[in-house]
């Protein structure tokens, strides 16, 4: 087996081990720890490199042949969110250096980040069903822990809640994992998308497929299942938040692209749910934002109306449509973890995260102010920043296919954006500080967090200024999920394309 292959899951697999072995040496684990997620990125963007070329990485565990053996497979869109789970895991461990009195100094922090990564990775690598399943535990075993790091009774009530509905989606996914094994005899997807092409599986099996899509949409907080995640994600530490936000839906994203392109390529049904299913998530998380008056519960519901983007151009399924959600995850998954650590210095300096209590960044604090307002724009879809090109081609896309009301949903929840985005500027950055200079603090050791910022922000730009090739990616990646041919022909052994 082709050594990149395996490398996402070794990589923090063994960073997670080596670090629970010096768990009493602090510095040493703090270096470990960013020594494996950038060794983790390097692997995504070498697999990236390889996948850009046309390469589908295929392997067997144990040497077993397809559907016996446990499948590894890293097509364009795989490759990609390999290296994006990288980055996004550099940039939370390099800003949790900042924080010496915050959960980060505990033995847990680092393995615990390391483990939710070995499961974003195995769910973005696996081609079996029932491994997906496992990869989804194992990440949510992690997220479960580092949810309720640094205790206290507002963490643990928003915990429950994400644990509840996780676990539900969870019961329900392996119900449908047996199901679909108990129909078909497999839950190898190449082979499975085989015998849905040919309409050789039993309405048991369909029936599985529906119970998939349903708990992976409460996984990616899609309407009307996402109600845990704004309920959630704030009362975690600001670098579990900010990590959490970045991936954790985009991995039930990714199981729904997977699930949808490869066995229901060409339901109708099936996307016009998931078309009417888009736009109420676009509106009612984008509202459900405007109503809130706390940075990360306005960001927590963002990342829901964010979430319906992605679905659309699933929904759409044209080669355009599909290139946009590609696009869209990129862009996304940057733009919102920046946003989550970028809050959490904005509370941190002004000494809360209400925003009648805060004020004065402006001035306080300049650079902070303008590396809130690169992701802020971008996320909604201000030219020339990477959201602008992400909304512009699923709205292209949308009018291609006749679906103007997509379109419409598309336009207006971006411009509701721009207004929630100017609410947390007005009342963080631009209006006085309540207490005046007094209520405003001074930044301690902040370097390692402006870096992880200032790194992320010049991506969201070099992303927007350099759209072209990002976007002949995302189209090449969505010529592979429209040809299902592709994947199964590198799993049963044969060249990819």
């Amino acid at each position: 087996m082709n050594a990149l292959l395996v490398a996402p899951l070794l990589i923090p697999l063994t960073t997670l081990v080596l670090c629970l072995l010096a768990r009493r040496r602090r510095r040493l684990v703090q270096a470990l720890s960013l020594a494996g997620v950038l060794a983790l990125t390097l692997a995504g963007l070498a697999l990236v490199g390889l996948a850009a070329g046309g390469t589908i990485l295929a392997g067997q565990a144990g040497g077993w042949a397809a559907p016996y053996g446990i499948t590894l497979v890293v097509d364009r869109l795989a490759a990609a969110m390999v290296a994006i789970s990288g980055l996004i895991g550099s940039a939370t461990v390099l800003y949790a250096r900042a924080h010496d009195a915050d959960p980060a100094q505990r033995g847990d922090f680092h393995p615990l980040v390391h483990g939710l990564l070995t499961g974003v990775c195995g769910a973005f690598v696996t081609g079996d069903v029932f491994n997906l399943y496992v990869w989804f535990e194992v990440l949510l075993a992690g997220s479960f822990a580092l949810i309720v790091l640094g205790g206290g009774v507002r963490r643990l009530s928003g915990t429950v809640v994400y644990v509840v509905l996780n676990l539900v989606a969870t019961m329900m996914f392996l119900l449908a994992a047996g199901l679909m094994y108990g129909a078909s005899g497999s839950l190898n997807m190449a082979e499975l998308s085989q015998r849905f092409a040919a309409g050789t599986v039993p309405a048991s099996a369909n029936a599985a497929v529906v119970l998939m899509l349903l708990a992976f949409s409460i996984k990616a907080a899609l309407f009307p299942v996402f109600g845990w995640l704004p309920a959630s994600y704030h009362v975690a530490w600001t670098p579990v938040s900010a990590l959490f936000a970045g991936l954790l839906t985009k991995v039930g994203v990714y199981a729904l692209i997977r699930i949808v392109t490869l066995l229901w390529p060409a339901a109708a049904l099936a996307h016009d749910v998931l078309l009417w299913v888009a736009c109420a998530t676009m509106l009612i998380g984008v509202l459900g934002a405007a109503a809130q008056t706390e940075v990360r519960r306005i960001l927590s519901f963002h990342i829901v109306s964010q979430v319906g983007y992605m679905v659309l151009g699933l929904a759409l399924a044209t080669p355009l449509a599909l290139a946009g959600t590609v696009f869209y995850l990129i862009h996304h998954i940057i733009v919102k973890a920046n946003l989550f650590f970028i809050g959490g210095l904005a509370a941190r300096l002004s000494g809360s995260e209400r925003l009648a209590a805060m004020g004065g960044l402006y001035a306080h604090a300049p650079g902070l102010a303008l590396l809130f307002a690169i992701p802020a724009l971008s996320l909604a879809g201000i030219p020339p920043l990477s959201g602008f090109w992400a909304k512009f081609v699923l709205v292209k896309a949308s009018l291609d296919g006749g679906v103007w009301i997509a379109a419409a949903v598309a336009l207006v929840t971006g411009l509701l954006t721009l207004l929630s985005m100017s609410k947390i500027w007005n009342e963080a950055f631009l209006k006085p500080h309540p207490a005046g200079a007094a209520g405003l603090r001074r930044g301690t050791a902040l370097r390692p967090a402006l870096a992880a910022v200032t790194a992320l922000a010049a991506l969201t730009v070099l992303i927007g200024l350099g759209a072209g090739p990002v976007m002949d990616y995302a189209l090449a990646a969505a010529e592979q999920l429209s040809t299902p041919q592709h994947y199964i022909r590198a799993v049963r052994g044969t060249v990819a394309d």
